[in-house]
């Protein structure tokens, strides 16, 4: 039962997490749409992966043509869970071709379920990309970052799974996989 309840409490920890990088970076660029958004939420994740081995917000990232989303919250776009819209409100604006989707925050972030590493990253993403259009942060996602080209392109598998090692090099990996089996010890020992 313990564990189950530990369970419970890591997930709901992951959840508020992932919410509140939502508010962080609708309240800390200008025009946050839902691409916006999804490329840095990918760049949080896909950086923190690299630097420590795990993801900050446990979402998994999929190619699709216009780069990497994450299915399970753009999915929930559609109709948001409660303690999603008690902290964000998602508005329809009109442009030329359909309407671009924008997140508002209606709550403050909470920076207490993140490290420092964590927030140090999310600041620099919000500074680096305030002003950037969705079609601009589309084409750096393209470029700089490879995991996305290797899936979608070189292996040729559209809409597939983008692992989190490909933003490894092989030495990097090495290192990785000693944080993540000790990380793995810490929590296991917890739980």
């Amino acid at each position: 039962m313990l564990k189950h309840h530990h369970h419970g409490l890591l997930i709901n920890h992951q959840r508020e997490k992932l919410i509140n990088a939502m508010v962080y970076f609708a309240q800390n660029t200008q025009k946050c749409g839902k691409v916006k958004l999804f490329k840095l939420m990918y760049f949080l994740d896909f950086e923190h992966y690299k630097q420590i081995g795990r993801s900050v917000t446990g979402l998994n990232y999929y190619a699709w043509p216009l780069g990497p989303v994450p299915v399970d919250l753009y999915a929930e776009f559609d109709l948001p869970a409660p303690d999603m819209l008690s902290r964000i409100q998602f508005e329809s604006i009109p442009i030329k071709n359909g309407l671009m989707i924008y997140i508002k925050p209606i709550a403050k972030f909470d920076k207490c379920y993140f490290s420092q590493r964590e927030l140090r990253l999310m600041e620099h993403l919000a500074n680096q990309y305030h002003d950037t259009s969705a079609e601009e942060i589309i084409e750096a996602t393209h470029l700089e970052h490879k995991p996305w080209q290797r899936v979608y392109i070189q292996e040729g598998k559209q809409q597939h799974l983008i692992p989190y090692e490909y933003v490894l090099t092989s030495a990097e990996k090495e290192v990785i996989r000693e944080l993540s089996e000790a990380h793995q010890e810490i929590v296991s020992h917890y739980l």
